[in-house]
């Protein structure tokens, strides 16, 4: 998949009205994305995503600590400008097709790195045990 093939998946998936608001989303998720993932998750991910989409992604330092799923969605909100309700439809989009570039494993991987929360962003239900 092309950046621009990309651009285009989210534009649609995401019902945005122009190609520059889905470029604004991929952007912004992905800097927020690539601030949250470490280690050969972050390596094999940053393989399988578009070149552009790689260089946005990789380009971040990661946390030492990545917040929650709804953590990473009002910490993006912050830093963008946006609601907490248009954000999460934001991260979901970007990272639904993200997931589909991942595959099965690498993602299952990847949510097993990361703290509660994330699952539903890519677009899985995340089940818990009943206390």
């Amino acid at each position: 998949m092309t950046f621009e093939q990309m651009l285009e998946q989210v534009r649609y998936e995401g019902a945005y009205a122009t190609r520059a608001q889905a470029e604004q989303a991929v952007r912004a998720v992905l800097a927020a994305f690539g601030r949250q993932l470490t280690g050969e998750e972050r390596v094999e991910l940053a393989a399988r995503l578009p070149h552009e989409a790689a260089v946005i992604f990789t380009s971040q330092i990661p946390a030492t600590e990545p917040p929650t799923g709804w953590g990473f969605v009002k910490d993006l909100a912050s830093r963008t400008g946006g609601s907490p309700a248009t954000t999460r439809w934001d991260a979901g989009t970007v990272l639904r097709i993200v997931a589909r570039l991942a595959g099965e494993e690498l993602l299952t991987r990847i949510l097993t790195q990361l703290p509660s929360g994330y699952g539903l962003l890519f677009g899985r239900a995340e089940l818990t045990q009943a206390a």
